[in-house]
């Protein structure tokens, strides 16, 4: 198996983000870049501008490359443009609810991408470290509980379906390429650069817009739900650290610890000094065809291997939401960067 590549004195490490404009692939570009990595990104030609604001404070830092996940071709070009030492595979369709929507689009990018970006590294570099960026939502009707690496795969949306497989795609390549590939199974992670389908992010803006008077009611599905929800900011610590390890695997990354969509009500209206039952509805319209009730996940092996633990707890993180949604609106008079004004 090769081994991942290493950065020299006169050489610095080169890294690749897909999906740098996201949530994570903007606080993975500020984590690289802090520790000297040059790092380069691919955007889609025809892809909007509007993520670009996630990486506005660094753009004259990293170098952004136009490819597709769709075309293989123009994969292969960057890479061997670029030739980076790492490559985190991080972009994806990734709303589950869309992903019952349109099922087909979300296979192309969220499995046959993967794919397509295995085949690049093969063709073009063996070497190169490959992150695959996998999902809690493989897990889907659980067996057990929490989960772990161990824990077999029961999928409930197209969108986790199709993830299982870019996960497997990438242990196959590695089990039968030699391939440096690793994957993190990643829980829910939320920031306030969280795109606004997601429902913390949903929620922390609708208060923000009930506070200062642009909103009157918000409404949501199951309010039932439970999560395991974790930092961004923390997650994605936890990706160049098995990356760059002798021996690729796959980890889970997760707080343990889980939490329903009414604690996240509560703590979110209660930093605006608001009583959450006053202004949410659920409408089951919004719930899931086929619902993930609990997952939780079991982080220790990335906390005996790698060393990692998730520094910021949830009461801290959904806090830390509200504010920066609370700051924006109130500023600016508008919905923050990335929102959806519309609550269905």
């Amino acid at each position: 198996m090769a081994e991942p590549p290493t950065a020299t004195a006169t050489a610095p490490r080169r890294a690749l983000i897909t999906g740098i404009t996201g949530q994570d692939g903007s606080y993975l570009a500020d984590l690289l870049l802090a520790e000297g990595t040059e790092v380069h990104g691919i955007v889609r030609r025809r892809s909007s501008a509007s993520g670009l604001w996630r990486i506005r404070h660094i753009r004259d830092r990293i170098k952004l490359h136009e490819a597709d996940l769709l075309d293989i071709l123009s994969l292969i070009s960057v890479v061997e443009s670029v030739r980076p030492h790492e490559i985190y595979n991080l972009a994806a369709q990734s709303f589950v609810p869309t992903s019952f929507a349109q099922p087909i689009l979300t296979a192309e990018f969220t499995a046959l991408g993967v794919t397509r970006m295995l085949e690049a590294v093969r063709l073009v570099d063996r070497s190169i470290a490959f992150y695959q960026a996998s999902s809690s939502e493989m897990f889907g009707l659980v067996r057990e509980s929490p989960q772990s690496e161990a824990t077999p795969f029961h999928p409930r949306s197209p969108y986790g379906v199709a993830k299982v497989y870019g996960h497997m795609i990438t242990v196959n390549y590695r089990e039968a390429y030699g391939l440096h590939a690793c994957c993190g199974i990643m829980f829910n992670h939320e920031s306030p650069r969280r795109s606004a389908e997601f429902v913390t992010r949903k929620v922390s803006e609708g208060v923000a817009r009930i506070k200062h008077g642009k909103l009157e009611r918000l409404t949501l599905g199951n309010l039932d739900a439970r999560r395991d929800w974790g930092y961004a900011g923390d997650y994605v610590r936890a990706m160049p650290a098995m990356l760059r390890r002798e021996k690729a695997d796959d980890y889970v990354i997760a707080t343990g610890k889980c939490h329903s969509i009414r604690d996240l009500l509560r703590i979110a209206f209660g930093r605006a000094g608001l009583e959450w039952e006053r202004f949410v509805d659920a409408d089951p319209a919004l719930e899931r065809p086929a619902e993930v009730d609990h997952l939780r996940g079991d982080a220790s092996k990335a906390k005996r291997e790698l060393g990692w633990e998730p520094e910021v707890e949830f009461e801290q993180l959904v806090e830390m939401m509200v504010d920066a949604d609370l700051e924006r609106i109130g500023l600016k008079g508008e919905s923050a960067p990335g929102t959806d004004v519309r609550n269905g």
